[in-house]
């Protein structure tokens, strides 16, 4: 389906001269445009970095980090807008500091995404050179001409590209940014999962040697894991760079053993666990998307060892006993709080 948005910015994104940077966030998965060499992009998710780089464009994957682009070098940046608004804020902040006096930053989305705020900001920090184009009376996107500084204070971003402590318990403090899902709060579902995670322990005959996250987001449940089983080795992994980095600086300063591995549903890692947690995210750009549970299950599969356990935390809503069926015979509800269900996933087909 195609991205109103995006379609916008293509005729931008094909004629960008040389010396354009390309910021693709994950609303832009299957949103792919003819390939033109004189454009870098730069994406903060690992599954849209391997399609780009598969469909030829030079892609780097970051958590948005442009510290090593110099001043005023670019001469375009398109930018269709992100999900978070701290994202997109600092996304214009880097424009107007890369971008050449006079250099151009595209950037669309559509009404219910805050666009014209966002449009009204912009301008305002590049001293109002702005030319606007809309498709219809939701989507919108504006040209602007970079004055080469800041005619205001830059926008309020949340300190964008910094770590720090979002949440504590009695063995860990928990780091995290914006641009991690739920990156400023402990997940109330994954909070369950630790909680209930003796039970599932309980259920199996050997304590696991090693631990797949899923999904790991900041590092969360990969924490709790390593209290529980301080000899077992964790490997956790995500496809969200700012969860990368995250979870990297908790394993450091917790001084966990195991590693953290950007990924796309872990295809790239062949190790079979003798345990899988994840708390499947179900949210794919700015829509609810139902296979990516299916995709976390699939991976789920292909991880665990033959007598190994996965332990799942999902909304109610969620059918996803009906979902595993396809891929494991034993599906159990362990536990649920009227909110979250938890689900052990054992004998794989």
């Amino acid at each position: 389906m195609k991205d109103a948005a995006f379609e916008l910015l293509k005729p931008e994104l094909d004629k960008a001269p040389e010396s354009s940077l390309w910021i693709a966030d994950e609303n832009l998965l299957n949103q792919l445009s003819r390939v033109n060499h004189n454009v870098h992009v730069i994406t903060n998710r690992y599954d849209l970095m391997q399609q780009l780089q598969q469909a030829g464009w030079n892609t780097v994957f970051s958590d948005f980090d442009f510290s090593e682009i110099a001043d005023h070098s670019i001469n375009r940046i398109v930018y269709r807008v992100s999900k978070e608004k701290p994202v997109v804020h600092h996304v214009i902040n880097q424009a107007i500091r890369i971008l050449k006096p006079g250099g151009e930053l595209c950037i669309a989305g559509l009404k219910n995404e805050g666009i014209k705020t966002y449009l009204d900001k912009a301008k305002k920090l590049f001293a109002g050179q702005i030319e606007l184009v809309k498709s219809d009376k939701n989507t919108w996107m504006g040209i602007l001409q970079s004055p080469g500084e800041a005619d205001t204070e830059l926008l309020e971003d949340q300190r964008y590209a910094e770590l720090r402590e979002v949440a504590a318990d009695e063995h860990y403090g928990y780091q995290s940014k914006p641009g991690v899902y739920g990156w400023n709060k402990i997940d109330r579902g994954s909070a369950y999962l630790a909680e209930e995670l003796p039970r599932f322990l309980d259920s199996m005959t050997t304590t696991p040697d090693s631990i797949l996250d899923l999904g790991c987001g900041y590092g969360y449940l990969s924490l709790q894991c390593a209290t529980l089983l301080p000899n077992t080795r964790i490997t956790a992994t995500d496809n969200n760079a700012g969860a990368i980095r995250a979870c990297q600086a908790n394993f450091v300063q917790a001084g966990i053993q195991g590693e953290v591995i950007a990924d796309n549903c872990a295809e790239e890692i062949s190790e079979k666990y003798p345990m899988v947690i994840c708390n499947p995210p179900f949210h794919q750009g700015f829509s609810t998307d139902g296979d990516l549970t299916d995709r976390f299950i699939a991976s789920a599969h292909r991880h665990l060892q033959p007598e190994g356990i996965a332990a799942f935390v999902t909304n109610l809503h969620i059918p996803l006993e009906r979902k595993a069926a396809r891929w494991f015979k034993k599906i159990d509800i362990v536990a649920d709080n009227g909110n979250f269900k938890l689900i052990r996933l054992a004998q794989p087909k």
